[in-house]
């Protein structure tokens, strides 16, 4: 929006006026509420876990794997500004060696926004047969997990 745009909303009595210059894309990006046809439920950022356990470079795997909840089999490795470096999988994590994290580590993972639309991305979990993907933001900052158990329907026992 120009800075004509916002003065006028400010006179007309809009109590808090921003200007995003970076735009929409980066402002969904960020899980940043979205609003229309597209809006953020039909996002990832509405399902995406963000309660994800993190570890640092600098760790021992088997103090990581000790504090993990039975519910997690990943633990995500950041730095401190939460800047995702890698991932630490299931098998780095079964081995619960005495190594480093920095050692054990996949670095670079693959990532998707939290803008990603949730039809696109499911149907690359199936595709690819996909776990678990990691959402940053565009700043590469940590937001969630998207794992398959949170986008696919129980099955049912009969």
């Amino acid at each position: 929006m120009s800075p004509r745009a916002a003065s006028r909303l400010e006179t007309l009595g809009f109590p808090r006026v921003c200007d995003y210059v970076a735009g929409k894309a980066d402002w969904g990006s960020y899980g940043l509420p979205l609003d229309g046809h597209a809006d953020s439920n039909t996002r990832v950022s509405g399902i995406a876990a963000t309660d994800v356990p993190t570890c640092r470079l600098d760790e021992l795997v088997a103090d990581v794997t000790a504090r993990l909840r039975d519910d997690w089999d990943i633990c995500v490795v950041t730095n401190d500004a939460n800047i995702v470096l890698g991932v630490l999988g299931r098998s780095a994590l079964r081995s619960n060696q005495k190594t480093r994290v920095e050692d054990a580590m996949t670095p670079g993972p693959s990532t998707i926004r939290p803008s990603a639309r949730l039809e696109a991305i499911i149907k690359r979990t199936h595709d690819q047969n996909l776990t678990r993907i990691i959402v940053t933001r565009s700043d590469g900052v940590l937001f969630g997990v998207l794992r398959a158990e949170d986008i696919e329907p129980p099955s049912i026992s009969r």
